[in-house]
C-alpha cells in the first residue's frame, strides 16, 4: 500500500489554551502539525515537545512572510489547511479607547490573520483544495459593555471570513468559523495587561465598573458559568477540519447557543437588556 503524506496545517498562537491544545489534538490524529507562537522561548519549548515550532508575530508582516515560507519549504510547496486561533482582547470602556489601543487590537486579531490566510489561499486554489478555520467568538455574534476593542474585531473577522466563503465557493477550499464561548485559558491574563496598557482607569467615568472588571479578571478559575476546557474547541475544529462538507459555523458553548438563539430571537432592546445584566453579573 503506498504511504500516505500526513495532512499539514498550520496554527497560529499555540503557547497555551486553545492554540496549544488543538495542536497536540490534531498531531495525535496523525497530522503534520506547524504549531507557531510570538514569543521564541514558547517556540523552543513547542520544539522541545516535538512540534514543528515556529516564531509568527501577527504584528510583523516580516514573521509573517518567514513562517510561511518556512512551512512551505518543509512540506514542498503545499499546505492542506490553515487555523487562525491567535488573539487577545482589549478591555475598556469605548470613550477610554486610544486610536493606538484599537489599531493594536486590530494589527492582531484581524489584519495579520488576514495578511497570513492571503499568503495561503493562492497555494490551496492550486492544489485545489483547502480549509480555512478562524477562530472567532461569542462576542462575534453579540457585543458586551467594556469588550468594544475585542467585539469590533470578532465582528469583522465574522464579516470577512462570511464573503470570504461566498468568494471561494467552487474553489475546493472551505471556509469555515468557530465560535467558542467561555473556554479556560490565559485569554483573562493576557486581557489585564492589555488594559493596564492602553487605559487610565482613575482617570475615566467608569472607573467603579473597572474595579469590578479587574477582580473578573484577577480571579482564579472559570471566567464565567459553562467554561468549557479547550478540548471542546479541538472536538468543533476536528470537524471543521475532516467533514467532507463543514459548516459554516460550529458554535461551542452554552452561552454561544444561546446568545444565537438570543439574537435571532429577541426584540433589540430586550437583547440589549440581558447582555447589559450579564456584564453588570459578571463584573460586581
Amino acid at each position: 500500500m503506498a504511504h500516505r503524506t500526513p495532512r499539514s496545517i498550520l496554527i497560529t498562537g499555540c503557547s497555551s489554551g486553545i492554540g496549544y491544545c488543538t495542536a497536540a489534538g490534531l498531531r495525535a490524529r496523525g497530522w503534520r502539525v506547524f504549531a507557531t507562537a510570538r514569543a521564541p522561548e514558547d517556540v523552543a519549548r513547542l520544539a522541545t515537545e516535538g512540534f514543528e515550532g515556529l516564531r509568527l508575530d501577527l504584528d510583523d508582516t516580516a514573521s509573517i512572510h518567514a513562517a510561511f515560507g518556512a512551512v512551505l519549504t518543509a512540506t514542498g510547496g503545499t499546505l492542506d489547511a490553515l487555523f487562525n486561533n491567535a488573539a487577545y482582547g482589549q478591555p475598556g470602556a469605548v470613550e477610554d479607547l486610544t486610536r493606538a489601543a484599537l489599531r493594536a487590537q486590530f494589527e492582531t486579531n484581524l489584519f495579520g490573520m488576514l495578511e497570513l490566510t492571503n499568503l495561503a489561499i493562492p497555494v490551496m486554489r492550486a492544489q485545489g483544495h483547502g480549509r480555512i478555520v478562524n477562530n472567532s467568538s461569542l462576542l462575534g455574534l453579540v457585543a458586551l459593555p467594556y469588550r468594544g476593542a475585542y467585539n469590533a474585531s470578532k465582528f469583522a473577522l465574522e464579516g470577512l471570513t462570511d464573503t470570504l466563503r461566498l468568494e471561494l465557493a467552487g474553489s475546493g477550499i472551505h471556509v469555515v468559523l468557530i465560535e467558542p464561548g467561555p473556554i479556560a485559558s490565559r485569554f483573562r491574563v493576557n486581557a489585564r495587561a492589555a488594559f493596564h496598557r492602553h487605559v487610565d482607569p482613575a482617570a475615566s467615568a467608569h472607573r467603579a465598573r473597572y474595579e469590578g472588571m479587574e477582580r473578573r479578571l484577577s480571579k482564579p478559575g472559570p471566567a464565567a458559568p459553562f467554561t468549557r476546557p479547550p478540548e471542546a474547541v479541538l472536538d468543533k475544529l476536528i470537524l471543521a477540519l475532516e467533514s467532507p462538507r463543514p459548516r459554516a459555523r460550529y458554535y461551542v458553548t452554552v452561552p454561544t447557543h444561546l446568545f444565537a438563539w438570543a439574537r435571532r430571537l429577541l426584540p433589540q432592546r430586550l437583547l440589549d437588556c440581558l447582555l447589559r445584566r450579564v456584564s453588570a453579573g459578571e463584573n460586581r
